[in-house]
């Protein structure tokens, strides 16, 4: 499989964080989203994703499937173990709330896109930053409160962890104040001394500037 992929995109880093806990092998292709206007722009890639984003994840059949979400549902069904989604029906739930959240309602509103088209609006940076801000904090006080006092988000590392890991890098990149939020900082602690979010982690990409 060929995985499209920008080292600092947090939809791309989820999926590299399910990649390595399964341990399935894949080739990185890297998407410069930055360099001429971003490759992600260019009609080579518009035909791989014609929404023009990353991650897409093309199978080895040609096939290709866009969107994280989508990919990690893909990969759970076609390779179930090790799993990412307990046995359990209410705790799968919960696995999927985090994930929802971070992914539907978090993670857009900084979306390099929205950023772009506020400062197309005659936004500055100021704005731009307490826009971030204040939309990865609101988000966070709902995780926080959703998640275990121990381990990683509901015990053993799994489908939320994906999600939370790369809104943590997000969350600081933007310079988010952390200290409100001691479970979430409890399970960043924990994935940062895991091989899989270490191998997925951005700054283990071949993509990532010197």
């Amino acid at each position: 499989m060929d995985l499209f992929t920008y080292y600092r995109s947090t939809s791309s880093y989820r999926v590299r964080i399910a990649l390595a806990l399964k341990g399935l092998e894949v080739t990185a292709i890297p998407v410069n989203l930055i360099r001429d206007g971003g490759e992600h722009h260019e009609p080579e890639y518009l035909a791989i994703n014609p929404q023009g984003r990353v991650p897409a994840l093309r199978l080895d059949s040609g096939q290709v499937v866009i969107q994280s979400m989508a990919i990690i549902e893909y990969l759970e069904e076609h390779s179930p173990e090790p799993a990412l989604l307990p046995t359990d029906l209410l705790a799968r739930a919960r696995h999927r709330e985090v994930a929802a959240l971070i992914g539907c309602d978090i993670h857009p509103l900084h979306n390099v896109a929205v950023l772009n088209r506020l400062r197309g609006l005659g936004h500055d940076e100021g704005d731009v930053g307490a826009w971030i801000g204040h939309w990865i904090t609101q988000g966070f006080a709902a995780v926080e409160a959703l998640i275990d006092d121990e381990g990683f988000c509901f015990g053993q590392v799994g489908l939320a962890d994906a999600y939370l890991l790369p809104q943590l890098y997000a969350a600081r990149r933007f310079n988010v104040d952390l200290s409100a939020f001691p479970r979430i900082c409890r399970v960043e602690a924990l994935a940062l001394q895991h091989p899989a979010f270490q191998q997925a982690h951005p700054d283990a990409q071949s993509d990532k500037p010197e």
